[in-house]
C-alpha cells in the first residue's frame, strides 16, 4: 500500500493531499474541507510513508498497520472519540505488541481518526487500482518483436551520396605580421 503525497502537517488536524511545491512552501488540500493552502518550510511535516510505530520488537511502519486495519475494517474503524479502552482494545487485534509505554493515547486516536478519514476519502481504493493495475503489466508476457528489417544497402539511385568535394588547401601564415 502506498499513500504517497498524504501528508500529517504537526498542529493541524487531519491530513493533507499535497497539490504542487511552491519556491518555499508546498501547497496542500485538506482532506476534510477540500481547502487549500500553503504549507511553508518552517512547519513539522510528515509523509505517512514515514512514520512508525513502536513495538516491543520493531517498529512497524503505518502503512503495514493501515493494511492490517483494512482487513479487520473493511469499512469504517472505531471512531477515534470512542473510549480510550475500546480504542486500545481494537488496536490490540490488529497489532497486539504495540509498546504501551512510547505510544501515547492521542497518537492511538490520531491513528484511528487518520485510517476512517482515508477511507471517506477513498485512498484505499486508489492505492489498490494502482496495485492491481501495477501487477497487470507485470503479469503480462511481453510481446513478440517483429523481426528487424535490414537497411538497404546504398544505391547508385538518386538519393545516393555524393561523393564529397575536394578540399582547397589553405594558406599558412608563418611569422609575425605585428610590427610591420
Amino acid at each position: 500500500m502506498q499513500l504517497n503525497g498524504i501528508i500529517a502537517i504537526s498542529g493541524r488536524p487531519g491530513l493533507f493531499k499535497v497539490i504542487a511545491q511552491g519556491k518555499n512552501s508546498v501547497i496542500v488540500e485538506s482532506m476534510i474541507d477540500k481547502k487549500r493552502f500553503p504549507a511553508y518550510a518552517t512547519e513539522r511535516i510528515s509523509t505517512l510513508d514515514d512514520i512508525s510505530v513502536f513495538t516491543y520488537e520493531e517498529d512497524v511502519k503505518l502503512t503495514d498497520i493501515f493494511e492490517k486495519m483494512l482487513a479487520l475494517y473493511p469499512t469504517e474503524g472505531p471512531s477515534h472519540k470512542a473510549d480510550m479502552k475500546e480504542l486500545e482494545a481494537a488496536m490490540a487485534q490488529f497489532l497486539p505488541n504495540w509498546d504501551q509505554d512510547r505510544v501515547y493515547p492521542s497518537d492511538v486516536r490520531k491513528l484511528f481518526q487518520w485510517y476512517n478519514l482515508l477511507i471517506k476519502a477513498g485512498s484505499f481504493e486508489a492505492a489498490k487500482a494502482e496495485e492491481t493495475a501495477e501487477a497487470a503489466k507485470e503479469v503480462k508476457a511481453p510481446k513478440a518483436e517483429a523481426p528487424k528489417k535490414k537497411a538497404p544497402a546504398a544505391s547508385a539511385g538518386p538519393k545516393a551520396a555524393k561523393p564529397a568535394a575536394p578540399k582547397k588547401p589553405t594558406a599558412v601564415k608563418t611569422g609575425s605580421s605585428r610590427g610591420k
